[in-house]
């Protein structure tokens, strides 16, 4: 993939937003209170764009959302060293931490569609709700914190 840093595993994530700019965020399973958008690595041989329509539907269960804009660039992050040995482990690598192609996404239908056990793939989430930019940024872990606030001003100013 073109310009992806080294050491960081390739990944997608969705800033999804309703026709009031509100972004959805959804609290994972596995770290309750943390909540984030819907993000994903990429397949072997997955265009980015590809692997975001793909994230959205399997994390989320929607499909009815358009791509509006895409961050230029990579935006990275690095894991705190107890979540880079899980996350290691789980994905057999050895990643500095997620290198992250950032795409705004507008719901092109109301809400219904969500589904958080849509069977595609594993259950991340437990709820769901959508934010505003601010309590997007304020809600993060704190390693994403940074990324957020990068994100959120591209695609929302």
């Amino acid at each position: 993939m073109e310009n992806l840093p080294s050491g960081y595993r390739p990944n997608v994530g969705i800033c999804l937003i309703d026709s009031a700019n509100q972004v959805f965020v959804a609290s994972r399973l596995n770290v309750p209170g943390a909540w984030q958008m819907p993000q994903g690595g990429i397949e072997d041989g997955e265009e980015p764009r590809s692997a975001a329509i793909r994230q959205l539907r399997e994390e989320t269960g929607i499909v009815s959302a358009e791509i509006v804009a895409e961050v230029p660039h990579w935006v990275t992050y690095d894991f705190p060293p107890a979540i880079k040995a899980k996350v290691n482990r789980l994905w057999g690598g050895q990643w500095h931490g997620q290198a992250t192609k950032w795409f705004l996404m507008r719901l092109t239908r109301d809400d219904s569609e969500v589904n958080l056990e849509s069977a595609e793939a594993d259950t991340e989430f437990s709820d769901w709700r959508w934010a505003s930019p601010e309590e997007v940024i304020e809600q993060a872990v704190d390693y994403k914190r940074a990324t957020y606030e990068e994100v959120l001003g591209i695609f929302m100013s």
